[in-house]
């Protein structure tokens, strides 16, 4: 047995005796906030909560826009996913929230001698803008890249992890109360994530402090494998994203620095625009976004993904999902089991 299997094994035995203690206290929370990218696994972590009983009235979504909020020249994210979120919502009666960094991931990257933009968060109140956002002025002009260090992958920890931080720590309804925070990281994705407890104080829980902001952090579906978490969206009839469809087995962003070749050899297929836009800032900064190759050079060592039809990659481009989020006919994606290029 390898170290992976071993950590995998370890992890599920702990898993199970974890989720089981969860599901026995989750009625003592007021509320349970998934974090929601839009991708398989935090689809199944909603449709488990629906199947354990949960009430739709105490759940809701998060998600954070890498790009900005609304972006209308977004550079990293995939056009549709904003809007599948929301119909997802809507689809099961679950209000959603956006959280995003002022400028999104772009002006993150270029910024030089500045501090870091605000954040911006929706809450049941409305639109919050929280400057002075701590830091010193310094300068980026590169990507993120590969690594488990987050100040090296920067775009996680500023333009998701950091906007959670800041949405929970910035609205008065979590204080004095239970909170419930649930993510849908799988220990079958890697060695790294194999160790991550399923249930723990969250990041941001002041229990004991005088706000007693009670926090808990739950990741339920962190025992299953892939085929389960398949089964849960085929049982509720899902519509998957549609960058599953196009062949895609992981929904990051659609320019992520985790891309494979034969990722980048469909982004260029289905977004030359795009493409070209991250080969030209590999130019301007002298860096790659791949440590090893440039975009053109990973595009050019892969291959397109078969299930690329026109009507998908228009659906996948636009600004708005036009297509049911529940349908009588589910199909597994053609991206299912397929390459998941992600974090380790």
């Amino acid at each position: 047995m390898d170290s992976f299997e071993k950590y995998q094994l370890e992890a599920l035995t702990e898993a199970d005796r974890q989720c089981d203690f969860c599901w026995n206290e989750i009625d003592k929370y007021e509320r349970i906030v998934v974090a929601f990218s839009g991708g398989k696994d935090s689809l199944a972590c909603l449709l488990l909560l629906l199947e354990q009983g949960v009430s739709p009235r105490c759940i809701e979504l998060w998600h954070h826009c890498v790009d900005g909020f609304g972006s209308a020249n977004a550079l990293m994210d995939w056009p549709v996913t904003e809007d599948y979120c929301r119909q997802v919502a809507n689809a099961f009666g679950i209000p959603i929230y956006y959280s995003w960094k002022e400028g999104g991931f772009e002006t993150e990257m270029l910024r030089s001698d500045a501090l870091t933009m605000p954040v911006w968060f929706e809450s049941p109140d409305g639109v919050v803008r929280i400057a002075g956002t701590g830091g010193s002025r310094s300068t980026r002009l590169r990507f993120p890249q590969v690594s488990a260090s987050l100040s090296t992958r920067w775009c996680s920890a500023y333009l998701k992890i950091d906007v959670a931080s800041k949405a929970l720590n910035h609205q008065s309804r979590f204080n004095q109360s239970r909170t419930l925070f649930i993510t849908g990281e799988r220990a079958q994705e890697s060695a790294s994530r194999a160790r991550y407890a399923v249930f723990e104080p969250h990041r941001n829980d002041r229990r004991s402090g005088k706000l007693k902001r009670h926090v808990d952090h739950f990741r339920p579906v962190h025992a299953w494998s892939e085929h389960e978490v398949w089964d849960i969206i085929g049982r509720h009839k899902v519509n998957p994203h549609p960058a599953y469809r196009l062949g895609f087995g992981r929904l990051s962003c659609m320019t992520c620095i985790f891309g494979s070749a034969n990722q980048w050899a469909s982004v260029q297929k289905i977004a030359p625009d795009r493409f070209s836009r991250i080969a030209k800032y590999e130019e301007q900064f002298g860096y790659t976004i791949n440590r090893k190759h440039s975009v053109h050079g990973m595009a050019d060592r892969g291959v397109p993904y078969d299930a690329i039809p026109q009507e998908l990659v228009a659906s996948a481009m636009s600004a708005s999902f036009g297509e049911p989020v529940i349908v009588s006919d589910w199909k597994l994606p053609a991206g299912a089991f397929g390459e998941a290029s992600g974090p380790a």
